[in-house]
C-alpha cells in the first residue's frame, strides 16, 4: 500500500475515527484503525464491536492494499506533523514485521502495524429505509435530550434515545423515570421511510455528537447540512460527508411515555430562564444532600415566583423573580438538577411553566415557541 495526502485531510480523519478505538486486551487488533485504499479512495475504519465509524479522506492512491495500525499512536503522531503532503507507505506486508512508513517535510517515522486480515468486519446495511435530516438540527436535539437518559442497567429499554421516524418528522425521547425530554424536529422532503421506532445506544449519540463537533470549517459544516438516517434489523447507520456510523441497537419496547405528559394545567408560568438558573442555582447550595430539593412556589396575585431550600444543617435561602403567572396559587418541590439540566437546553430567553398540583408532574417549553420540545420533571412529594 503507497498513498499520499494533505496533513489535514488525514488528522481529520483520524480524529472521526480514532476515538473508538480502545484497548482491548482481549482483541487486540480493535486498538487499531484500518487503512484502506483502492480505487483512488482512502477508507480510515474503526470499531468496537458495537459502534463501527469509517470516513474517506481525499488523496492519491499509488498502490492498493490495506493495512492496520495503532490507532492512539497514529492519530497522536499525524497531529503533530506540519500541514504539509504526508506520504504512506507500507513494507514488508506480507512478512512478520510489517511496517507503516510516514514521510512529512523532514520528519521521518516507521511505526509496527498488523496485516487487515483479522480485523472485524464493520457490517453493511441496506439502504431501502432512508431517512434525511438536517445535520446541525440532530445535532442540537440530541444534546436536548441525551441527559435524560438512564443509566441504570435494570432497565436497558431506557438506556438509549427513543428515535420514532416518520416521513415527515423525527421524535426523540429520553427518560430515566424520574424526567423526560422530548424533541421533535422535521425531516427532509426526500426521507424514503415509513413509520418505524427504535431507540438508540446513548454512546453511539455521543460518538456523533463529538463528530459533528469537529467541523469547525465553515466549508466543512456545509457539506455535512444533511445527515441520511437508515435503519435495518437491529441496527441503524448514520451517514454523512463520507462519514459513516453504523451502531447496533438497543433491544427491547420503548415505554409509553406519552401517559405521563400533562394534557392539562391549572398554574402558567412564563419566566426569564437567566433568572429562573440564578435562582436555582442559589437555592441548590441549600438542598439537602442526595436528595437536591429545591421548593418552587407561585403567586398569580402578586406575579411571583419564589425558588427556595430550607437544610437544618446549613440554613435556608430564598429569591423571588417577576413572572407572568395564570391560573391559581401553585408550588412544587424539584430535584434542582433535573430542572437545571431543562433550563439550559431550553435555548429561549423565557421558559413555560404548567402545573397541576404539588404531586403531579410539570412541564416545561421555551416561552412563545412551537411545542417542539418539552421536558416533564416528576415532583419530590413532601
Amino acid at each position: 500500500m503507497k498513498i499520499s495526502c494533505t496533513q489535514e485531510n488525514l488528522n481529520q480523519g483520524l480524529f472521526v475515527v480514532s476515538h473508538l478505538a480502545s484497548k482491548n486486551s482481549a482483541l487486540p487488533i480493535l486498538n487499531n484503525i484500518l487503512i484502506k485504499a483502492q480505487e483512488n479512495s482512502i477508507k480510515l475504519s474503526a470499531t468496537n464491536l458495537e459502534i463501527g465509524v469509517t470516513c474517506e479522506i481525499r488523496g492519491k492512491v499509488e498502490m492498493e492494499g490495506d493495512f492496520t495500525v495503532q490507532s492512539k499512536l497514529l492519530a497522536d503522531y499525524v497531529n503533530l506533523l506540519p500541514k504539509e503532503r504526508i506520504d504512506l507507505l507500507v513494507t514488508d506486508q506480507d512478512g512478520q514485521n510489517p511496517l507503516l512508513n510516514i514521510e512529512c517535510k523532514n520528519y521521518s517515522t516507521k511505526i509496527n502495524g498488523q496485516g487487515a486480515t483479522e480485523f472485524p468486519l464493520i457490517p453493511q446495511i441496506s439502504r431501502v429505509h432512508s431517512y434525511s435530516v438536517d445535520s446541525q438540527a440532530l445535532r442540537q436535539a440530541i444534546s436536548q435530550v441525551i441527559f435524560a437518559v438512564s443509566i441504570s442497567e435494570t432497565r436497558p429499554e431506557i438506556n438509549g434515545v427513543m428515535f420514532s421516524l416518520s416521513p415527515s418528522e423525527l421524535i426523540l425521547a429520553a427518560t430515566d423515570g424520574y424526567r423526560l425530554a422530548e424533541k421533535t424536529i422535521k425531516l427532509d422532503g426526500k426521507s424514503k421511510g415509513g413509520d418505524q421506532q427504535v431507540i438508540v445506544p446513548t454512546r453511539t449519540l455521543q460518538e456523533l455528537q463529538r463528530i459533528l463537533g469537529s467541523f469547525k470549517d465553515p466549508a466543512a459544516i456545509s457539506d455535512l447540512k444533511n445527515i441520511d438516517i437508515y435503519l435495518a434489523e437491529n441496527q441503524v447507520l448514520f451517514s454523512f460527508g463520507g462519514i459513516e456510523l453504523i451502531s447496533r441497537l438497543v433491544e427491547g419496547q420503548y415505554p409509553d411515555y406519552r401517559q405521563i405528559i400533562p394534557q392539562q394545567s391549572t398554574t402558567k408560568i412564563v419566566l426569564s430562564t437567566a433568572d429562573l438558573i440564578s435562582a436555582a442555582k442559589t437555592a441548590s447550595l441549600f438542598a439537602r444532600s442526595g436528595i437536591y430539593d429545591i421548593n418552587l412556589s407561585f403567586s398569580s396575585t402578586k406575579k411571583e415566583a419564589t425558588v427556595g431550600a430550607i437544610n437544618n444543617q446549613l440554613g435556608e435561602n430564598e429569591s423571588t423573580l417577576s413572572a407572568d403567572i395564570s391560573g391559581s396559587d401553585n408550588d412544587i418541590v424539584v430535584n434542582y438538577r433535573y430542572l437545571l439540566d431543562a433550563l439550559q437546553n431550553i435555548n429561549s430567553d423565557q421558559v413555560e411553566i404548567k402545573l397541576i398540583d404539588s404531586g403531579s408532574p410539570c412541564a416545561l417549553r421555551p416561552a412563545g415557541a412551537s411545542s417542539d420540545y418539552i421536558y416533564i420533571i416528576m415532583p419530590i412529594r413532601r
